[in-house]
């Protein structure tokens, strides 16, 4: 999953605002990847080492956050990115602190905060592309965050959070991933080897159908199906996003 942490923006700054959509949907994806391996962590589950990949993920979307603020040069983007960043300092600190779960249900709160902050961050990049390519590469981005926030949302349930809006959230992210998936499949950027892509993302989705009803959890399944949705949308992410620098 490096490439995926990482990405290949950090050998040099950020070209365009087409990869600066692409890079500020990671963020999105960061905060829900941060939840799910913090329950894991709380499972006392080892499958994908979610303690290693915690660590990874803060120092990935603090990387992106400083690359982000680096090349913005609007106005309403920096003010959107500044919000982020004072968000992130604070939760940043209680992820470094040992797990525990009464903090579980307070940063799923914070982190769904900073989802929203990061979101609005997203939709103001690709509103300064002022292209239709910006609004494809934004849908296929927060594919890879939703991959994350339904594998989250499992986890903390199988942590024995109660979260009275679970279901609802659960059922509005499946919705969402199944409207957008159609979307993509729809579009005409969407090369045959994007489509490939798609097709597989749509295949492992098709294990969230069938656990989410499950009375029992298989974490280590949903953890992986989860990572095998957030890499094909991350690759699919990165051609559209390639497509749009060739112009």
């Amino acid at each position: 999953m490096s490439v995926i942490l990482g990405g290949f923006v950090f050998a040099e700054a950020i070209p365009n605002l087409s990869v600066a959509v692409d890079v500020a949907g990671k963020q999105r994806m960061f905060t829900q990847r941060m939840l799910k391996d913090y329950a894991m962590i709380g499972l006392n589950n080892t499958f994908g080492n979610p303690k290693k990949d915690l660590q990874d993920t803060m120092k990935a979307f603090e990387d992106h956050l400083n690359q982000l603020i680096a090349f913005n040069k609007d106005k309403e983007t920096a003010q959107s990115l500044e919000k982020v960043k004072k968000m992130w300092m604070p939760i940043k600190a209680a992820l470094k602190e040992e797990y525990s779960k009464d903090k579980a249900a307070k940063l799923q709160e914070d982190l769904e905060a900073l989802l929203k902050q990061a979101n609005e961050a997203v939709g103001l990049f690709a509103k300064q592309t002022g292209k239709v390519s910006g609004k494809i590469i934004n849908i296929s981005g927060r594919q890879r965050m939703l991959s994350q926030r339904m594998a989250s949302l499992y986890m903390l349930k199988a942590l024995g959070i109660n979260d009275p809006k679970f279901q609802a959230k659960m059922q509005d992210a499946m919705k969402l991933f199944k409207t957008s998936l159609d979307t993509l499949m729809a579009s005409k950027m969407t090369t045959p080897e994007i489509m490939q892509l798609l097709e597989k993302a749509k295949k492992s989705f098709m294990f969230f159908e069938v656990m989410k009803n499950s009375k029992h959890f298989i974490t280590a399944l949903i953890y992986k199906k989860s990572n095998e949705i957030l890499k094909a949308m991350n690759t699919a992410t990165g051609l559209y996003a390639a497509q749009e620098a060739k112009k």
